[in-house]
């Protein structure tokens, strides 16, 4: 019974690190987040972002493989304890006080909620407590071959952690893969929004009791709105509340804005071709212009993309939103080729 758990925990934490490992980059940007000043102000750790997320995931992977072929099991399990009350931490933070909405557990493959991450980290605690209370006692032997397949996995990691940081991840799990057709996602969005209701909190003035009730329930009911009645509405507890999902995508954050802050999302999405160039940070990008020379010459449509509006010299700019971009781009500058408004190639510049 402790194998097969044993098992299942390794393996959840080998899935965990491995969505991370492939997109190591868009790891650093929820790291990013966390170490912002509007959570926990770390600022000097955002400079360290893309390193952090590396070594955590290539450290759960290891881990997690460690578990599973039962190499310096106590060790692994202390650490991966420790692992696991380090991230239960972070999720309770920003569940509790609102401040992450999506903690990256398991990068873009699978989305959870904080509260969702919270409880998922104390569950794999619990399993893990168990496993250590039931291994504690055992003796660990030496076993070479298992040494040799922890190189194996460690080789393997650096290997699709690479790939992912100098090119594109091995496996796209974001809404932008290619053969994404944005103009259809755009309108899937349109004809499923979300749909959200507005919570009263109404007071008696004569009994003092408390009740809630939906903007429908309100009109609905003469009692709580006709002349004379004992029903307030205590108006700092109104709220506005989900009750309908509509169809999510990261596309809904596609939105160009031209120089004079005009919309020019629909006008770009409709172009028989046209290349973006996007840049989350035009602090950090060197000088393209020869590159970019060199496209114009071959290609009439070219824009640059950038939070500020301003950053490419030479080409019509248009402005975006940094964390939309940073969901589009893995690289900086990065290039996203799209025909009528599907996207048909996307890849850093310097390899475009």
């Amino acid at each position: 019974m402790k194998d097969a758990l044993r098992i299942i925990v390794g393996v959840i934490f080998i899935i965990s690190g491995f969505v991370k490992t492939i997109d190591a980059r868009g790891f650093s940007f929820k790291l990013e987040e966390y170490f912002s000043p509007s959570v926990f102000n770390l600022s000097l750790l955002e400079t360290y972002a893309l390193p952090l997320a590396i070594f955590v995931a290539i450290f759960e992977i290891l881990l997690g493989l460690a578990l599973v072929i039962k190499l310096c099991l106590k060790k692994s399990l202390a650490l991966l304890i420790a692992l696991c009350v380090f991230f239960a931490f972070l999720t309770f933070y920003s569940a509790y006080f609102d401040k992450v909405t999506d903690c990256g557990c398991f990068g873009d493959a699978i989305k959870f909620t904080p509260w969702q991450s919270f409880w998922k980290d104390i569950i794999l605690l619990v399993g893990l407590l168990i496993l250590w209370i039931g291994y504690r006692k055992e003796k660990e032997q030496k076993n070479k071959l298992a040494l040799a397949f922890f190189f194996i996995g460690l080789l393997g990691t650096i290997v699709i952690t690479s790939a992912g940081i100098y090119g594109e991840p091995l496996i796209d799990f974001r809404d932008y893969k290619i053969g994404t057709d944005l103009n259809a996602e755009r309108k899937k969005i349109e004809k499923n929004p979300a749909e959200y209701k507005t919570y009263y909190t109404l007071k008696n003035t004569k009994t003092g009791e408390e009740k809630e009730a939906n903007q429908d329930d309100y009109v609905n009911k003469q009692e709580y709105w006709e002349e004379g009645t004992p029903w307030e509405i205590i108006e700092d507890k109104t709220i506005s509340k989900l009750v309908k999902e509509g169809y999510k995508s990261e596309i809904s954050k596609f939105k160009l804005s031209d120089k004079d802050e005009n919309d020019a999302t629909e006008e770009i999405l409709n172009k028989e071709k046209v290349i973006l160039i996007f840049s989350y940070n035009p602090k950090e990008i060197k000088d393209y212009s020869a590159k970019i020379s060199e496209l114009k010459k071959k290609n009439s449509e070219i824009y640059g993309v950038s939070p500020e509006g301003d950053t490419f010299k030479g080409l019509t700019n248009f402005s975006m939103d940094g964390t939309a971009i940073k969901t589009i781009a893995r690289s900086n500058p990065f290039v996203l080729v799209l025909e009528k408004g599907k996207i048909v190639d996307k890849q850093p510049l310097k390899n475009y």
